[in-house]
């Protein structure tokens, strides 16, 4: 397998004990993909016509190929909300050699076609218009609930089926995506030490080659609560923005990594004069042009407040899943499920995972200024933000983008707070979202 999924392996074991609570994430498959053909199983063959009366034999179609069969329908209110993600996995993979093709169960042929057209679906589609319970290739198939997706092997054997398009995707990485880059690109990395808030902070700069005289844009990306600079999300974002040509600039914030300071006494406080700090060193660096930051989940609000106070500073704002919710739980006196009285707040508060938080940082939580800060904040921002988050509200996302105009949002469905359904697609967001603000080649 390559290195990129041996790497994503890696990505599985690191997030399953990162982060400070575990997360439940409801598998749709467990529910409704039950009946569905299982990984190894030889697919049935089926003909059926196209909008124009043209007979597909699916043998014939997909003989040596990978196809991705999508049963759906143009009255099925989650087929018209996947609908987008099929389009662009095919936007994406279909130039690989994947093909597509989309089985529908209207029974009104007027309004399937009419759908189709409205939606810009580029791939076959076929329909003997009949409806799931009346439809032979339904029960072939095992399809008790739409959308119902399978991704088909050249030797016509299933390897996927799911009623979860990002699993899809995820599969078409493992099999058609490059090798995720080497790290010995053409360029320098030197790691250093810069003065934090609680000692020295532990920092790796990635330069791109450059000629004399030649400049380039730096992201800054700021880890969350309880990783580091190497956490998986945040080092598969800073490998492929080296790849585009652009310098980053990692750290550990205090009291994580291979940073000074007690885990303890950190507070948000004292990461936003981290990240102060750190700013302040690449804002010298000759070279660089623009500066973006990059944060996860507590590094988001950290990132966001930075922003705020440093708005000529910053060209662009990336956001994932930011865990602005943390002053609100503070008050209410429960922070990731464990319960105290915000009243009188204990010196410290042990976690799940059996980290403690200090005292200090419930209290100064408690009174975080978050959007207010960020609010000051005017250039270019992103929020990426998964709907199945159980440590995060995705609302938080949402608040952001509220706030900041011309902001652009991704909410991603049933990802979890760490990403971790398919990990790419965050990554692949930031990468091209920055290409276009910072405009670097």
């Amino acid at each position: 397998m390559r290195k990129l999924f041996g790497f994503a392996l890696f990505c599985i074991i690191v997030f399953a004990f990162a982060g400070v609570n575990a997360q439940v994430i409801t598998d749709f498959d467990e529910q409704y993909a039950g009946d569905l053909l299982k990984p190894g199983t030889t697919v049935p063959d089926f003909q059926l016509a196209t909008p124009d009366g043209k007979m597909v034999k699916f043998s014939e179609f997909a003989k040596g190929k990978y196809v991705v069969v999508d049963f759906w329908a143009s009255w099925c209110p989650d087929c018209r909300k996947d609908l987008p993600e099929i389009i662009r996995f095919y936007n994406k993979f279909h130039k690989e050699g994947v093909e597509f093709i989309g089985v529908s169960f209207d029974t009104d042929k007027q309004k399937w076609t009419d759908y189709i057209a409205k939606s810009g679906v580029p791939y076959t589609q076929v329909s003997d218009l009949k409806r799931m319970n009346q439809s032979d290739v339904a029960k072939a198939y095992g399809v008790r609930w739409i959308p119902s997706i399978y991704l088909i092997g050249p030797d016509g054997k299933v390897l996927v089926s799911t009623v979860l398009s990002y699993k899809i995707e995820a599969k078409l990485y493992e099999l058609f995506v490059k090798e995720w880059p080497e790290t010995e690109y053409a360029g320098s990395q030197q790691t250093f030490t810069i003065d934090g808030s609680k000692g020295k902070l532990t920092a790796r700069l990635f330069t791109p080659e450059l000629k004399p005289g030649e400049h380039c844009d730096l992201a800054i990306l700021c880890h969350g609560l309880n990783a580091n600079q190497n956490f998986p999300l945040m080092w598969l974002i800073q490998e492929q923005l080296r790849a585009n040509g652009m310098a980053t600039l990692t750290f550990d914030f205090n009291g994580h990594g291979e940073s000074e300071g007690k885990f303890s006494e950190m507070t948000i406080p004292n990461e936003i004069e981290d990240l102060e700090q750190v700013l302040a060193y690449a804002q010298d660096l000759r070279f660089v042009d623009d500066i973006a930051l990059v944060g996860h989940s507590q590094g988001a609000v950290v990132a966001a407040m930075v922003a705020g106070h440093h708005p000529d500073d910053v060209k662009s704002v990336v956001l994932l899943a930011p865990a602005s919710s943390v002053r609100d739980d503070v008050a209410r006196g429960n922070l990731f499920g464990i319960e105290f009285n915000p009243l009188d707040p204990p010196d410290s508060l042990v976690l799940n995972n059996g980290i403690a938080l200090g005292g200090r940082y419930l209290k100064t939580a408690l009174r975080l200024p978050i959007f207010e800060t960020a609010a000051h904040y005017h250039g270019n921002a992103c929020i990426i933000q998964g709907n199945g988050d159980r440590l995060v509200p995705f609302t938080c996302g949402e608040r952001f983008h509220q706030l900041w105009e011309g902001s652009e949002y991704y909410e991603l469905e049933y990802y979890d707070h760490n990403f971790t359904n398919c990990v790419f697609r965050p990554v692949e967001i930031v990468t091209t979202y920055l290409k276009q603000t910072l405009q670097y080649k």
